[in-house]
């Protein structure tokens, strides 16, 4: 990973979460145990390695947590640890956030398209 530029926590939180799938997995995890298999379903248009990198990479932040049980064929689940489920308030809220300003955001684009249109003519 590359190094820290400040002393900040949200960089070093950032680091972790951002992209595009960290959050969707602990949106998908926030319910409960899920296998590899449940996961790639919920999340289709994710590969098979990059879902395997985001899980291994909150593992190691200690956000998820990998159980592999014995047998064949080896069955993997993951889960949410105490930290990872102080997360879900958050993811909550982003997403309760991101509903609750739909409007304004529906508001710009249509006067952002109609500007497009007049400077258009």
């Amino acid at each position: 990973m590359k190094d820290v530029v400040s002393s900040c926590p949200i960089e070093e939180v950032m680091r972790v979460l951002s992209g595009r799938w960290p959050t969707l997995l602990l949106y998908y995890l926030k319910n409960g145990t899920k296998r590899f298999s449940d996961l790639r379903r919920d999340n289709p248009t994710v590969s098979h390695r990059i879902l395997a990198l985001e899980l291994r990479k909150l593992e190691e932040a200690g956000i998820v947590r990998r159980t592999a049980h014995p047998g064949y064929p080896l069955r993997v689940d993951y889960d949410l640890t105490a930290p990872g489920l102080k997360l879900v308030p958050l993811i909550d809220a982003l997403g309760g956030w991101w509903e609750d300003t739909e409007d304004d955001r529906a508001g710009r684009i249509s006067s952002a398209v109609e500007t497009k249109l007049v400077a258009a003519e």
